[in-house]
């Protein structure tokens, strides 16, 4: 792993510790750095280099990995509510309260997927051990995402399904079936009501939590669709394949 100074564009920092591929690099909001990899492990660091813990308990590739507060981290005081401000002061006040309003009083929590077919929730600054481990796929894990507001965490897996889970203990809540080929991506909406999965089948299709059923079906693409996201206002989408196009999609 190596850290970089984005203005100087230099190296400041390499960190050695896995013994395979590492599939994953997350910066979490309390400046603690997390590491995937095909060792089965996941590692945790601070920004001076120094492991703090290991999480062991994959018994395969760790394929994918997200934080609680990953949207808030990306979106900062930009979400779907349009909020405007006058200062700089005020933007950065409103991302905090978001951040803050996500861990309430506890820390990050991480969810990470696996080639073994099992997630685990994890709560690293303060255990190695999981908080829970999360079983139900039938075939490897490929992606996983926390609802924005952190209630709750889907997964989307190579078995076709896409799987709720409780965002704070893990509980399993329900299963959307409807892609026939590999799940690849999935994601949020920016307020937490629908989600978007991409599938090998070449279809986007949009999920509504509350109803647990699909809202539509989007195709377009000529082949498999490996990434989809939300614009932070949450009124478009995107997502991108083997056809080598990035389609937009008007919610």
């Amino acid at each position: 792993v190596r850290m970089w100074d984005t203005l100087s564009y230099l190296c400041i920092l390499a960190i050695s510790s896995h013994t395979s591929s590492i599939t994953r690099v997350l910066w979490g909001g309390e400046d603690l750095i997390f590491t995937a990899s095909q060792d089965t492990t996941v590692k945790v660091w601070d920004t001076v280099g120094r492991m703090i813990r290991s999480l062991k308990g994959h018994g395969h590739w760790v394929n994918t990995m997200t934080i609680s507060t990953d949207a808030i981290l990306r979106t900062g005081c930009y979400d779907h509510t349009r909020k405007t401000f006058e200062t700089n002061e005020e933007r950065q006040q409103y991302a905090l309260e978001r951040y803050q309003k996500v861990i309430g009083k506890d820390h990050e929590r991480l969810v990470t997927g696996s080639d073994d077919f099992t997630l685990y929730l994890w709560n690293p600054y303060t255990s190695k051990k999981p908080v829970q481990r999360m079983t139900g796929h039938q075939n490897l894990i490929n992606s996983v995402a926390f609802s924005p507001d952190g209630h709750f965490l889907i997964s989307g897996s190579f078995d076709k399904s896409i799987k709720l889970w409780d965002g704070h203990t893990g509980q399993f809540l329900s299963s959307f079936r409807g892609h026939v080929g590999a799940i690849y991506k999935v994601c949020w909406s920016p307020d937490s009501r629908l989600f978007i999965s991409a599938s090998k089948d070449s279809t986007v299709k949009v999920w509504n939590l509350k109803s647990r059923k699909m809202m539509y079906d989007l195709p377009g693409h000529a082949d498999e669709v490996y990434a989809a996201d939300w614009c932070p206002l949450g009124t478009k989408g995107a997502s991108g394949g083997k056809d080598r196009l990035l389609k937009l999609w008007s919610n």
